[in-house]
């Protein structure tokens, strides 16, 4: 049975801090130079791995960020945040799965890291895996929902910018400055979803991987847009400031057991 012990809970407020320290690096590094904030979350890995005691840091991040995994995967699956199951709710629970299989992916690259099996990741390795998938008889229809379901979630990400609903997930103590830093971190998000989504389904419909964008690749994309590339920049480097700030304000509701068991009626 998972309850709401300290342990749990701190781990996943380390999780939101995890969170935040990969998006400061993607923002700072982009800031820095396109080249290596082409490498997405990889490159704040790498970077990491070269600091004293970096090793040690990336199976924190490991395991934090499999921490946060596991809570996304629970309030999608047992309607931890009572989103309810009406059209809206499930979105926004799907949207929660598909999270926890991106941070799930994040740590294990994070532990890969810090054994130091992975040195970097690019490009060249998204192609791959997406030119692989379009080799599968169904692929290209996966492929293109995936990138659906990047646009959709570009669209809340929005949304949450505009209405800043986010604040009510945050405790009172909390700084007043998070609601501008998640309003910002929240938009840069929506536009490199809008291009990664966009990017999939353009992958699907022709039936290549070589036009398939990661966050890295997508963040570089905007850059012909030099004004408009700062700004993504910046604001995601402000959403890792929001997600640290969030590791210590976020409520976090109560976990049972029976949240483990999916719900969707």
């Amino acid at each position: 049975m998972v309850d709401k012990s300290q342990e749990f809970i701190r781990l996943v407020r380390v999780g939101y801090a995890a969170r935040g320290v990969v998006y400061i690096l993607l923002g700072y590094l982009a800031l820095k130079s396109a080249k290596t904030a082409s490498g997405g979350p990889q490159a704040s890995f790498e970077f990491l791995q070269d600091l004293p005691l970096g090793f040690a840091l990336l199976y924190v991040m490991a395991a934090s960020l499999l921490a946060y995994a596991f809570y996304k995967l629970i309030a999608g699956l047992g309607d931890l945040e009572r989103k309810g199951s009406d059209a809206k709710g499930i979105v926004e629970r799907i949207g929660y799965c598909a999270s926890s299989l991106a941070h799930a992916t994040l740590a294990w690259s994070a532990f890969q890291f810090a054994q130091g099996e992975k040195q970097s990741a690019g490009p060249d390795s998204r192609r791959d895996a997406v030119t692989s998938l379009l080799e599968w008889e169904i692929g290209a229809i996966v492929l293109g929902l995936l990138g659906l379901s990047l646009v959709v979630a570009a669209v809340f990400q929005g949304r949450s910018a505009i209405t800043a609903h986010f604040m009510r997930t945050v405790g009172a103590g909390a700084p007043a400055i998070v609601c501008w830093l998640g309003r910002l971190g929240f938009a840069a998000r929506a536009i490199a979803f809008l291009v990664i989504g966009w990017s999939l389904i353009q992958a699907a419909w022709l039936g290549t991987g070589t036009h398939a964008k990661g966050l890295g690749t997508a963040l570089v994309s905007l850059r012909e847009s030099s004004l408009l590339y700062i700004i993504v920049s910046v604001g995601l480097l402000m959403f890792g400031l929001f997600s640290l700030i969030v590791a210590r304000f976020r409520i976090i509701p109560d976990v049972h057991k029976k949240d483990l068991k999916t719900r969707f009626n």
